[in-house]
């Protein structure tokens, strides 16, 4: 708290010069001294700070009785030593439940609880994700930068994506990579940086799933009779099944159920999961290939909108198993995932649409994301409508 006295003093003092020289102005017949000055603003920096010190005890005995589930992610020294840091002062209020490392085997020494357990060592996304959900972890602490870590921006995505607080807590060796501009706390010693992901603005996505809520649902009420008709000409063309329903892969990787018109059945499960590209198919009928062509197909995921699942605009969803093959040959392409997916973005707008280079769809998806800002979608909205009947499907 000590350390906090010379703020919240000139916090203070320039409260007070500010309300001298109003009242000097408004009021001179009550014109405040210089002395009135100095000891209102010791005053208020004294009550400030018990305030604050209260404030930190009540904190600090709260986190001793509910300690928060944590993941330290990396291996080697400094991973152990704030392992046994969290375990040995609980008054951080961080308990640590599992360790996040490239291979269980290349830690010697694996760091066991304080009842001589040892912590559970996680290996791959899919593990820490089960350990985020099973454990109800909100906090992470890397002992090395994502970007040096295995699988470290797939890891932060997941973490961040699940709410939790990350945090990089460096060794004297790593002091050179702390994160420009930020102001370290400390964990027993140890540098404590937070991290946040760059697309973290609250309020600015707050304002776009509002955007998106409100056109979607006007959009609904004024395309409701061209859905209804194309609703009826899927029925008379190709039978009963109106709708497609297929899994795709959504913000921070988690699946959602896709609303489509049907524009062709597949033949089983596993075609509609793994087959790319059903433009050519001689299956597919009249009806079916203009409401590809068209676009119009893709109406129905106006209520996906709504319900949240995905944004107006955003990188397009794919299914799980093309994201699996692609994350693995397109670098990049999972960071496709840190923002909602979308009805068109800024890859489609451009002519990547349909059988069209992935390395390319990835590349517009990040600068999409790395740009972002509700005008840009507000432009990317505007070129979609401009364009939405060009003949060549998504």
């Amino acid at each position: 708290m000590l350390s906090e006295v010379p703020a919240l003093l000139g916090l203070a003092l320039l409260q007070w010069y500010v309300t001298m020289e109003v009242v000097a102005v408004r009021a001179p017949h009550h014109e405040i001294g210089w002395a009135v000055l100095a000891y209102a603003a010791a005053a208020q920096t004294v009550l400030c700070a018990a305030g604050r010190a209260v404030v930190h005890r009540i904190r600090h005995r709260a986190a001793l009785r509910n300690p928060l589930s944590t993941l330290v992610v990396g291996q080697g020294p400094v991973a152990r030593q704030v392992t046994a840091a969290l375990y040995g002062h609980p008054e951080y209020g961080l308990r640590p439940v599992g360790r996040v490392a490239a291979s269980a085997a290349q830690d010697e020494e694996p760091p066991a609880r304080p009842d001589g357990v040892p912590l559970p060592v996680l290996v791959t996304p899919q593990e820490v994700g089960r350990a985020v959900v099973q454990n109800s972890v909100r906090h992470a602490v890397f002992t090395a930068p994502p970007e040096a870590t295995p699988d470290g921006a797939a890891l932060f995505a997941l973490l961040t994506g699940h709410g939790c607080r990350v945090w990089l807590v460096t060794g004297d060796t790593a002091v050179a990579t702390r994160p420009a501009g930020s102001r370290p706390d400390h964990l027993w010693g140890f540098a404590a940086h937070p991290l946040q992901d760059g697309t973290h603005r609250p309020v600015s996505h707050a304002a776009k799933r509002a955007m998106d809520a409100l056109l979607a649902g006007a959009g609904l009420v004024l395309v409701a009779p061209l859905m209804a008709g194309c609703a009826l000409a899927v029925r008379l063309s190709d039978g009963p099944g109106v709708i497609f329903r297929q899994e795709r892969v959504g913000r921070h990787g988690r699946p959602f159920v896709l609303l489509k018109f049907r524009t062709l059945r597949p033949a089983d499960a596993k075609e509609s999961a793994t087959r790319w590209n059903v433009a050519s198919d001689g299956r597919m009928s009249r009806v079916g290939r203009l409401l590809r062509r068209s676009s119009l197909d893709e109406l129905p995921q106006l209520w996906n909108v709504l319900r949240g699942d995905m944004s107006l605009v955003g990188p397009r969803p794919e299914r799980p198993f093309f994201v699996a093959q692609f994350s693995r040959t397109h670098p990049g392409y999972q960071d496709r995932h840190r923002m909602p997916v979308g009805i068109t973005g800024l890859a489609q707008v451009n002519g990547l649409r349909g059988d069209t280079s992935i390395e390319e769809r990835a590349r517009f998806d990040n600068r999409y994301i790395e740009t972002w800002s509700l005008w840009q979608d507000a432009c990317v909205l505007a070129r979609t409508v401009g364009s939405f009947f060009r003949l060549g499907g998504s």
